[in-house]
């Protein structure tokens, strides 16, 4: 799926990493859920809905993460971050006010290689707290 995403259709938030689906670079959302494209057949995809981070710019959630990522300095060479504002999107909608350990287990499939992933944890939380101030 990843690359019918990149090439085919110029999606291009969802970045190959590993081709494993062990590094989480290429997450996306099916029906919901953060998903490695890398290694997700587009065939088992028939039917379902799937959404890129472009997809989500105008998502509440999403809007709240970017600003805390931001706040946190949380990015540093960026390449795994879209990835991560997938996965932490998910759980946020699941459970909108995740403890330390839900964030870590979350992010679990998610490697960074510049070290940043207490600023991830950091700015997830932070992130709860904006959306927490904002919602109706």
């Amino acid at each position: 799926m990843l690359y019918a995403l990149r090439n085919d259709l110029g999606l291009t938030a969802a970045r190959f990493g590993c081709g494993l689906g062990q590094c989480g670079a290429c997450h996306v959302l099916i029906d919901g859920r953060s998903v490695a494209a890398c290694d997700t057949p587009l065939w088992s995809c028939e039917d379902k809905h799937i959404t890129t981070l472009e997809g989500l710019q105008n998502d509440p959630w999403m809007q709240a993460l970017m600003q805390a990522f931001e706040q946190e300095q949380a990015v540093q060479c960026g390449y795994c971050v879209n990835g991560i504002l997938i996965t932490a999107r998910t759980l946020l909608q699941a459970q909108p006010q995740p403890s330390e350990a839900q964030i870590i287990e979350a992010l679990e499939g998610h490697l960074c290689r510049c070290g940043t992933h207490w600023r991830f944890v950091r700015a997830i939380q932070r992130a709860a707290q904006i959306r927490e101030h904002t919602s109706p």
